[in-house]
């Protein structure tokens, strides 16, 4: 299943057609600019670009109200269709407009990314270039699992709509290779839960913890005590 397109994620849109010379237009917003390292900055045909001081893509920036401002033909719905839907949506309106001749479409998101958290051994986001990515790959890139990490009950937290669902995930089952949830999607969240020694050996620090400061405040009194007796 083809992701959908959410709000505030970030669309490459480049256009091409029989008619070369009237194309570029629609491609201005995808083409690199300079920028400043603190700044983000607003594109006039819906674009936008990132800080940095090096070059930096353009592109669409689906807004809080699910629209992207397209060139020429303006406010167009985004969120909640997937990237085959806009493109097709697209190619409609600028043929049915006669602005381009058989006009080509193609949609990529620029902020396909990924969070793995819990028991692996670097936590972290994932940003994937190619839109691709397995959750062995994705747990892999994290450092892989700690030896307190559940391989039997990896949880997969998914946007779906206006809501995010928990899917779980058995990586010893030779089923995870044909599984829907094999390859995350963007936005997609990895937690690794922590197995049951983990979980008793945090239970018992907590336990002793308390224990132990009580302990140390004991013999500070007591010292203290003989300090001052002597």
């Amino acid at each position: 299943m083809e992701s959908v397109i959410q709000k505030n994620d970030l669309l490459s849109i480049s256009v091409s057609s029989l008619n070369p010379e009237a194309s570029p237009v629609f491609n201005i917003p995808n083409q690199a600019a300079s920028v400043s390292s603190l700044s983000i900055a607003s594109n006039p045909m819906g674009g936008i670009s990132s800080g940095g001081s090096t070059q930096q893509p353009l592109g669409y920036l689906v807004s809080s109200e699910g629209t992207i401002k397209f060139p020429v033909l303006g406010t167009i719905q985004a969120a909640g269709i997937t990237k085959k839907q806009l493109e097709q949506s697209l190619t409609n309106s600028l043929t049915e407009k006669k602005l381009l001749i058989d006009p080509i479409v193609n949609v990529r998101f620029l902020n396909f990314r990924v969070t793995v958290l819990g028991e692996v051994a670097r936590p972290t986001t994932i940003n994937v270039g190619n839109e691709k990515i397995s959750v062995l790959e994705a747990l892999g890139l994290a450092g892989d699992l700690t030896i307190y990490g559940k391989r039997d009950n990896v949880l997969l937290i998914r946007e779906e709509g206006p809501n995010k669902v928990i899917h779980r995930i058995n990586l010893n089952s030779e089923k995870i290779l044909t599984s829907p949830y094999y390859y995350l999607k963007t936005n997609d969240i990895v937690y690794v839960e922590p197995n049951n020694a983990k979980v008793a050996s945090t239970s018992r620090t907590q336990q002793l913890l308390p224990i132990i400061l009580s302990g140390l405040s004991f013999v500070a009194i007591i010292l203290t005590y003989s300090i001052r007796h002597n």
